[in-house]
């Protein structure tokens, strides 16, 4: 039995022992990384002092400072303009949002052209556009970086803002880059008013298909 309990005193020291050391090499391990938070800090402030530190991105999106090359204006009519679209008013323009601020455009767009407007400013993947990707449209827009036959150099150029879009084939002011847009918007227009008109011929045709079948048919029963 003494033996049996010296045993068991010996496995409680030893368990003692272990727990003891655990708790010192966590202590070291936090005192570790305070040490080396420490360290990074000072090096930055040295860094800073020697004008040798980088720029550190801004955690609150600024549009003033991101986007220099748009006037406090301009800026603020694109706000407008995303604020009037954002219906849900959760700070984004989701797929739908999108539809109908085209078609009040005068430039409707299918399904597959509206993911794909979407697609080509969404940097976060979340399929939908924020404030800071709404104004990438007009960044590209007005550097030349959109296709002519894009959705979003469409939405840049009929929109009301006057940011100098030249585009692709080189239109030399906002004004003839809008009409040109205008154009494409009635040609797609056009478009869709021809296949409506086929469909409603071709469901008349149809109906005197049908009227004749059934004056076909009273005619042999009577």
């Amino acid at each position: 039995l003494e033996e049996s309990g010296a045993a068991v005193e010996g496995e409680a020291e030893a368990v003692k022992g272990a727990v003891a050391a655990g708790e010192v090499e966590e202590r070291s391990c936090l005192t570790a990384s305070a040490g080396a938070e420490l360290s990074a800090k000072l090096c930055r402030r040295q860094d800073i002092n020697e004008g040798a530190a980088q720029p550190r991105r801004a955690a609150v999106f600024n549009p003033y400072t991101e986007f220099k090359e748009f006037s406090r204006r301009q800026i603020k009519d694109m706000e407008r303009m995303f604020r009037l679209y954002d219906s849900g008013r959760d700070g984004y323009i989701d797929l739908m949002e999108l539809k109908l601020m085209m078609e009040k455009l005068g430039a409707p767009q299918t399904h597959l052209g509206l993911k794909n407007m979407i697609k080509e400013v969404d940097e976060d993947f979340d399929g939908k556009l924020s404030f800071r990707e709404f104004l990438l449209i007009f960044h590209k827009a007005a550097a030349g970086e959109l296709e002519e036959d894009s959705g979003l150099l469409t939405l840049a150029k009929l929109s009301e803002i006057d940011v100098s879009i030249e585009g692709v084939k080189g239109a030399k002011n906002f004004f003839e880059a809008k009409a040109q847009a205008l154009s494409s918007a009635s040609k797609f227009e056009a478009e869709i008013k021809a296949e409506q008109d086929e469909r409603k011929r071709e469901e008349e045709e149809r109906k005197h298909r049908r009227a004749a079948f059934r004056e076909l048919k009273s005619a042999f029963t009577q």
